[in-house]
């Protein structure tokens, strides 16, 4: 479970980095973990302008893929923030996602199946 949980701590590096690329000034993040069901929710703000990089979100709908996962789960939140190859790479790590855009600010919701 340790691997696991070193995990959810990537993708909150890699979603910290994103919004702070994108100018956020107020983030929080919680992971709520029941059994081997994992939470991880997001509110952040956005700098005005950046409404077109929003759109790399969408990459966090990519299909889970627990080969991918396994291999490179630790470059997650080691690359330049906001890239969107570590965007898709989360959401390989994740079951579901997401994300509602509002004036200003980004709440954002995934779902993880936690292994082992």
């Amino acid at each position: 479970m340790l691997e696991e949980q070193r995990k959810l701590v990537r993708i909150i590096a890699e979603l910290t980095m994103y919004f702070l690329g994108i100018g956020a000034e107020h983030i929080s993040s919680s992971i709520e973990r029941a059994g081997t069901k994992g939470k991880i929710v997001f509110h952040a703000d956005y700098r005005p302008g950046c409404e077109e990089k929003l759109r790399e979100l969408d990459k966090l709908r990519e299909q889970r893929n627990d080969g991918i996962e396994d291999i490179y789960w630790e470059l997650a939140g080691a690359g330049n923030h906001g890239q969107t190859s570590e965007l898709m790479l989360v959401g390989m790590m994740v079951d579901k996602a997401e994300v509602t855009v509002a004036d200003g600010t980004v709440d954002l919701t995934l779902y993880k199946e936690l292994r082992g």
